[in-house]
């Protein structure tokens, strides 16, 4: 199958990460729908927002916003844009879609949770496959690793979209000093178990996703 281009690579980038995010939401986050801002909240940014499709989706079934918002999704004066707005949309922590970021937010808000004394509190960070080309994200990594964040989980999509070979993960996150797993990116069992658990230092978990099956 020829890899997706255009509007259809968002298209597969909004898709491939609904069973994590469901899951997320569900069954791991420590989420409060009616205060979004709660202190005591676990923080969730998606790194990946040129394609929030799914996780406006899945906000809106949270209670976050009326569902009705999504049947304007991409209008003029809907608050859902192609990027989510922090500002805009309760519940997104993170004003994403510039790929590279999301991770070093996420490490400064894990050191910050941290700092406050904050010990339950953990912070998951959606990126992509292709996204992890950027060199932004493995500074963060080797940041996060020295740091010792146990609090920073990365959610990598792995819907094999990079033109580079990323893998294999589990030896490569590792050298750098992470714990890793790979799963079946639509096993829901296999990754509320993985997401779930808590490593001494950052723990990444990848969704694999099989090209054709976005």
């Amino acid at each position: 199958m020829a890899r997706a281009t255009g509007d259809e690579k968002h298209e597969e980038s909004s898709t491939s990460t609904l069973d994590a995010l469901w899951v997320l939401y569900d069954r791991v986050l420590r989420t409060n729908p009616s205060e979004p801002s709660d202190e005591s909240r676990d923080r969730f940014i998606l790194s990946k927002g040129h394609g929030p499709t799914a996780y406006y989706a899945v906000l809106a079934e949270k209670g976050f916003f009326p569902e009705a918002l999504l049947d304007g999704f991409l209008e003029s004066g809907n608050p859902l844009g192609s990027h989510p707005d922090r500002n805009q949309v309760p519940g997104v922590e993170a004003s994403t879609g510039s790929l590279g970021h999301g991770l070093a937010l996420g490490v400064g808000t894990a050191l910050a949770i941290r700092a406050k004394g904050l010990r339950d509190q953990r912070v998951i960070v959606l990126c992509g496959d292709a996204e992890l080309n950027e060199g932004s994200n493995w500074e963060a990594i080797m940041l996060a690793a020295h740091l010792g964040l146990s609090n920073l989980t990365l959610l990598v999509i792995d819907n094999h979209s990079s033109s580079i070979a990323m893998g294999p993960w589990e030896g490569k996150l590792s050298a750098f000093g992470w714990s890793a797993v790979v799963v079946d990116g639509h096993d829901q069992a296999a990754l509320e178990e993985a997401l779930s658990s808590r490593t001494v230092g950052p723990n990444a978990v990848v969704a694999d996703i099989p090209e054709g099956e976005w």
